[in-house]
């Protein structure tokens, strides 16, 4: 007779657990032994907008993070690059691609599943309720973290952890 650990489910998770704990054993140093970041942080992560005042009215008024700067696109001649501040020196931009059809978002092997983004918890909390009363649907996780999509499908998480953890563990 088989059980729930002899399926081939059970076996696939077991293997990738394996192949966890040995990534975690060949790569993963501890805080004191890990040697300091080439990097000095994320200036910018770069999504794509359809409509850039749909964007902004969105990240600024609903989301509460601040319009910084928008310019023309250096690359695209009409094309905006915008950017919102997300807290400490950290930018969220985008560009917008006028006449050309860039299509809807997907999920892509090296693109983009999400952006986290760290807030206060009180903050966290009226985000929720802003967010609900827009009618944008969310899915709420471990009580600290909302996931959402903008309005051209981007998937965003609001985590109330505080950076560097991740539901009470220290990833940093």
């Amino acid at each position: 007779m088989s059980t729930s650990e002899d399926t081939p489910e059970a076996e696939r998770k077991r293997r990738f657990s394996a192949q966890r704990d040995r990534l975690r054993e060949d790569y993963l140093r501890s805080p004191e032994s890990r040697p300091p970041s080439s990097a000095r942080g994320l200036h910018h992560t770069a999504l794509v907008s359809s409509d850039v005042e749909q964007t902004i009215r969105f990240y600024q008024e609903l989301l509460e993070f601040p319009l910084t700067e928008l310019i023309e696109n250096r690359d695209y001649p009409g094309s905006t690059h915008f950017f919102f501040d997300i807290g400490n020196h950290n930018l969220l931009a985008f560009f917008d691609f006028p006449g050309l059809d860039v299509g809807p978002y997907q999920e892509v092997l090296g693109g983009l599943h999400h952006v986290a983004i760290s807030v206060e918890p009180t903050r966290w909390q009226r985000l929720r309720d802003k967010l609900t009363e827009a009618g944008v649907d969310l899915v709420e996780h471990s009580d600290v973290s909302l996931y959402f999509r903008d309005p051209d499908g981007a998937r965003l998480e609001l985590i109330a952890d505080p950076l560097g953890e991740m539901y009470g563990d220290h990833v940093l």
